[in-house]
């Protein structure tokens, strides 16, 4: 479980950093940039993505329970 995580976790980091490379010129990202809300957006969607995950793992987790529970009853 804990080798899952880490390694997604790797696997968006290195994403961002490789779309933080960009240099074409994104109109709507410029006035993000300067007016600094973009820090915002990216901290959202972050915080959405985490939650996703963290909602999944914990619904796995149940289900697995649930499943050895009615397995062991049979």
């Amino acid at each position: 479980m804990r080798v899952v995580l880490l390694s997604l976790l790797s696997i968006i980091f290195t994403s961002f950093c490789s779309f933080a490379q960009n240099t074409d010129q994104v109109e709507m990202a410029d006035g993000l940039r300067a007016s600094g809300m973009i820090y915002v957006v990216v901290a959202v969607i972050a915080v959405i993505i985490l939650g996703m995950l963290i909602f999944l793992f914990g619904m796995d987790k149940r289900i697995s329970k649930i499943e050895k529970s009615v397995s062991n009853k049979n």
